[in-house]
């Protein structure tokens, strides 16, 4: 071993043994950084900026959206040579902002006083945005978070009612939400949808539960079950494995540092804790949000930077890359990392709360986030099921490679009544419950767009 290479391993050594903060891991590993854009107004407070989310327009084109202390901000991330702002949009001053987006739209909350939910057109991109409507009704003012699954916007915490959940519907129109059903029994920080199953981060309620909650009937949600997130519960968000038998948990606490939870859920009504995940080698700091994508985990992880893991297996999950947006210290504090997204091209982006936007790379091809087993090999749209329908039917639709799909309802008349999908899909199969309690009785038809592909199927409501 050479003098250099000795004096760097003593000196790691030392840093490991001898330093509070525990810097363990010396730079980032496996990921490079295309683009760090820090250009917010100015604020003295630390909390500079908060979420984001992605958006693949119908064209292909990436977009990050940042949420800053003022103002809701968009980049075009396409082209990693040119990473540039596009357009802001205002609103009331709130140190965390969070989004969603459906179809061509935008919808970002924040806990700012009166702020309500903004819904932004992104259809104009990459030239402007626009702020379309900024919608409320009564009893309600701000929201903690909101979660979005097809055509619907679970509303977390907030003010309204017992700050619980509550779902905005956008079959109808995406730029005017109709108010459908509530969950009051819990305050919710944040939850993930799938499958019509809301799984609910009770973050305040003692001693911190995960409730699931089955939502197919928007206007009724009904408690499932619910269980503690032991030990030291408080959890902050989660995210479930593609087959969904395993939710990760992330828990917001600073003593001890938050630890990643992974939950064997194969029987929902007893969930079994299978173990704890902290970086490696870095004990002192809190994670915050995670995301799950085919085969990886995406977190973030305050001071210690965005961290993704190989989740192959889901039991054993694997730290193969990271990149730290937070160098200065890894401690127990609210700062740092606070959101992630991966798009389907395997770009991230990743926003810190002091230095903003992060766009990155991984320096090996990101595999598994779409089974090839599981590809098919032709366009699909099968009949709904069950049909004649009333009110919840499902419709099932496969497609062989990814691109913009677009599922639509029509009255006979060829009136638009619903908007199912309007997003950017990968190859796969897929299938939507379709809740037409809003509609009368009669007959209806649905129409698959996908890239070249396009059908239409007729349904029944009766009632």
């Amino acid at each position: 071993m050479s003098k250099t290479s000795i004096f760097n391993f003593i000196l790691a050594l030392f840093l490991v043994v001898f330093s509070n903060n525990v810097f363990s891991q010396l730079g980032n590993n496996n990921m490079v950084l295309i683009a760090n854009r820090n250009q917010h107004n100015p604020t003295n407070h630390e909390w500079r900026y908060s979420a984001l989310w992605g958006y693949v327009a119908p064209n292909g084109r990436e977009y990050a959206i940042l949420g800053g202390y003022w103002s809701t901000i968009i980049y075009d991330v396409t082209d990693s040579a040119n990473v540039y702002r596009v357009d802001t949009i205002g609103g009331v001053a709130s140190g965390w902002r969070e989004m969603k987006t459906f179809s061509h739209y935008a919808y970002v909350v924040s806990e700012g006083t009166n702020s309500r939910l903004q819904i932004i057109n992104l259809q104009n991109l990459p030239s402007s945005v626009s702020l379309v409507a900024t919608y409320s009704h009564s009893g309600y003012t701000r929201t903690h978070t909101v979660s979005q699954s097809g055509p619907y916007l679970y509303m977390n915490g907030g003010d309204y009612l017992n700050d619980g959940i509550f779902i905005l519907d956008l079959t109808v129109n995406p730029a005017s939400p109709i108010l459908r059903g509530t969950w009051q029994t819990h305050y919710v920080h944040d939850c993930r949808v799938v499958n019509d199953t809301i799984y609910a981060c009770n973050i305040y309620d003692p001693p911190g539960t995960v409730s699931v909650i089955n939502a197919v009937n928007k206007n009724s949600l009904t408690t499932v079950t619910s269980w503690v997130n032991n030990p030291n519960p408080f959890p902050h968000n989660c995210a479930l494995t593609t087959d969904r038998r395993y939710i990760y948990t992330t828990d917001e606490t600073t003593s001890p540092p938050g630890k990643l939870k992974i939950w064997d859920i194969t029987n929902i009504m007893s969930p079994v804790l299978v173990t704890t995940w902290q970086p490696m080698g870095i004990t002192n700091t809190i994670v915050h949000n995670v995301e799950i994508y085919g085969n990886y985990a995406l977190i973030a992880h305050y001071e210690a930077g965005v961290r993704l893991l190989n989740i192959s297996n889901p039991t054993n999950p694997v730290e193969v890359a990271w990149y730290d947006t937070y160098p200065t210290s890894n401690t127990n504090q609210f700062r740092g990392c606070w959101a992630v997204y991966m798009f389907p091209s395997g770009k991230i982006i990743a926003s810190d709360m002091k230095t903003g936007l992060y766009v990155l790379k991984t320096t090996f091809p990101i595999v598994g986030i779409e089974d090839p087993s599981k590809i098919p090999s032709n366009y699909s749209l099968n009949q709904n099921y069950p049909n004649p329908f009333n009110p919840v039917t499902t419709i099932e639709f496969t497609i062989p490679e990814g691109s913009h799909t677009k599922l639509t309802v029509y009255d006979v008349t060829g009136r638009q009544v619903g908007l199912l999908t309007d997003d950017y899909r990968p190859a796969g199969t897929y299938k939507i419950n379709y809740d037409a309690s809003h509609l009368a009785s009669g007959v209806y038809f649905y129409t698959l767009s996908s890239g070249k592909f396009r059908q239409t199927r007729k349904m029944v409501i009766t009632k």
